[in-house]
């Protein structure tokens, strides 16, 4: 068996830190970087990285995202660049620096966490939304692109998951109604998450690309 080399971002916590861990049992060479080494927000910092990598990457999964909270009257301009930086402008960068190697060896697995916020949405989400459905139409062109390649490229789209970031941003109040709007009554684990994004970027998946897979509980069925 081929050993494949997975590039994760965001893999120091929730649903990356359970994608890492899931890879691992499969035996995936793991590159995960920290803030210092791959600073999303600097595009200098991404093109330093890209270029200091000494191994090709077989399965890029752009996980890291941030969410601030903001209505239309009170989005700023520096939190608005910063979540188009991290959540779209970064994914197609660490993309474009990665695919030349997938394209020549006719394999590569490219997986994009969105969100169900970039589908439906609720108040306050506009910078969320706009940059997680963002990242839906990327994975459609780019499946369509690189499909005579045999790179697949797909998105997940999580629902309500009990992660920091969902507890940052929602009271123990409010994660308590959400839960009672999930039909199956509870938040997802980051381990039920990363099940789903691990058979995308396998070999396991040799036909599925440029799809939304959404992974709610039954969510955004009501």
């Amino acid at each position: 068996m081929i050993k494949r080399t997975a590039l994760i971002t965001g893999a120091s916590r929730g649903i990356g830190a359970a994608v890492k861990e899931r890879l691992e049992r499969d035996g995936i060479t793991l590159l995960t970087p920290g803030r210092k080494e791959l600073d999303l927000l600097s595009n200098a910092s991404i093109d330093a990285y890209l270029s200091s990598l000494d191994r090709s990457v077989d399965i890029l999964i752009n996980n890291a995202g941030i969410n601030y909270l903001a209505g239309i009257e009170e989005i700023s301009s520096d939190k608005l660049e910063a979540m188009l930086q991290v959540n779209l402008i970064a994914p197609i960068r660490l993309t474009q620096g990665i695919i030349s190697q997938m394209k020549a060896s006719k394999y590569g697995r490219i997986v994009n966490i969105s969100s169900i916020f970039g589908i439906v949405s609720r108040e306050r989400r506009l910078m969320y939304s706009a940059t997680k459905s963002g990242l839906i139409g990327i994975t459609k062109t780019l499946a369509i692109e690189l499909a005579p390649f045999n790179v697949l490229v797909n998105a997940v789209a999580p629902g309500y998951v009990m992660t920091e970031l969902t507890r940052q941003n929602n009271t123990e109040q409010e994660l308590e109604k959400i839960s009672k709007t999930i039909p199956m009554g509870r938040l997802a684990r980051p381990e039920e998450i990363a099940e789903v994004v691990v058979f995308l970027c396998s070999e396991k998946n040799s036909y599925i690309t440029g799809q939304t897979i959404i992974v709610d509980g039954g969510f955004t069925c009501t």
